[in-house]
């Protein structure tokens, strides 16, 4: 976790650091989760409750295992780079 781990420091979304942090972006938003990606290697997730129910984070938290166990990130239809992330 790159982003501060206090809420009050941290703000409406969460930070993740991977070396491969776009791929990573990627695939969750084939999950049908949708992250931000940040240069050079960050994924920034939003978690504001103002449109975000409860369950929604718990699936998203979910799938983000599910990838990350199964490396779906590491395929290389994920680490084509668009134009626009």
């Amino acid at each position: 976790m790159a982003s501060p781990r206090n809420a009050d420091e941290r703000g409406s979304h969460v930070i993740f650091a991977h070396e491969e942090g776009y791929a990573v972006v990627q695939a969750l938003k084939a999950r049908g989760v949708i992250g931000d990606f940040r240069a050079p290697h960050f994924i920034r997730l939003g978690i504001s409750p103002l449109y975000l129910a409860y369950t929604e984070l718990w699936d998203a938290v979910q799938h983000l295992k599910m990838m990350m166990t199964a490396r779906e990130w590491d395929k290389p239809a994920f680490r084509a780079r668009a134009a626009v992330t």
